[in-house]
């Protein structure tokens, strides 16, 4: 319990000091706030469209891996199929 409420105070306390860290430098920037501003955004759309890309990324990949755990699925099944039905007819064949 003492360990998550540590946890939570160093996430805090890290949150608190991005915020702090941002609104300085927002502050003492050498640029015109709409410059600053227009940065901002464009950082934004960048991070978002890296962020959407990794994540269609991953996407692919976990079909991919879907895809070869069905096809292994699909063998195993078949050699199951396959060895029950010989076993069944050897059992059929010796009687």
């Amino acid at each position: 319990m003492e360990t998550s409420n540590n946890t939570f105070k160093v996430i805090g306390a890290l949150f608190v000091g991005a915020l702090v860290g941002a609104t300085i430098g927002v502050l003492f920037a050498p640029e015109k706030g709409s410059k600053t501003r227009k940065k901002l955004i464009g950082g934004a759309k960048d991070l978002a469209e890296d962020l959407k890309n990794k994540v269609n990324d991953e996407i692919e990949a976990l079909k991919n891996k879907a895809q070869e755990l069905e096809e292994m699925a699909e063998e195993k099944l078949s050699s199951l199929k396959n060895g029950v039905k010989e076993k069944a007819d050897t059992l059929l064949n010796k009687n």
